[in-house]
């Protein structure tokens, strides 16, 4: 019952877009524009980067204020956090509140892996950021984080538990990102990220 409360919970959380609410004060319909989602990475292409690092840091704010909330309402549920995570990667891709179209939880996970361990932060990031470039594909960031956050909680002697748990958050984003595969597979220029880097750096 527990577990299911921790998900409820996150997912209320998941439901509170920053970039819906930020797009709403600059009259610009996310929804309408560039990749048509509710996220960091649609915000920055539409209204520029320093909005979309804001909505980047206030959704994996709420992720990991959602796991911390559950764990302290739930101690006795080791996972509890973990799953209120998750439920906000789902509330904040799928929110009733903007008809189940948001974003695809990039963020939201990011603050599951801070919750779950801050030392796993620059170790995904540092070698996620490499594969991404050498690569040359936006898309092949997710996926890596996907499959290496549940590899370090079974390194690091997570439990059984705790691993499943990742396991099921990694799944979930590489299925929300399934179209952007797709993308890559079909060589769409979109998903190359070196020329959009220049491009960021000389102030296009």
């Amino acid at each position: 019952m527990d577990g299911i409360l921790s998900l409820c919970l996150g997912y209320l959380i998941g439901n509170v877009n920053s970039a819906a609410i930020l797009g709403k004060w600059k009259h610009v319909d996310l929804k309408q524009e560039g990749t048509k989602n509710l996220g960091a990475t649609n915000t920055m292409v539409v209204i520029g980067w320093k909005a979309g690092a804001l909505v980047m840091v206030l959704d994996i704010l709420k992720s990991f204020l959602a796991g911390k909330l559950a764990q302290f309402l739930f101690p006795q549920l080791r996972i509890a956090g973990m799953l209120a995570c998750i439920g906000t990667m789902l509330g904040h891709c799928f929110p009733v509140l903007l008809h189940f179209k948001g974003g695809k939880g990039l963020a939201a996970f990011g603050g599951l892996v801070i919750y779950y361990r801050l030392l796993f932060v620059p170790i995904i990031l540092f070698s996620a950021l490499l594969l991404m470039f050498l690569l040359d594909c936006g898309v092949a960031f997710p996926i890596f984080v996907s499959v290496i956050f549940p590899v370090l909680v079974f390194a690091f002697h997570g439990t059984a538990a705790e691993v499943i748990t990742a396991s099921a958050a990694g799944l979930l984003l590489a299925v929300l990102h399934i179209g952007n595969v797709k993308k890559a597979i079909a060589h769409d220029e979109s998903m190359h990220v070196r020329k959009a880097f220049k491009d960021l750096l000389s102030g296009k």
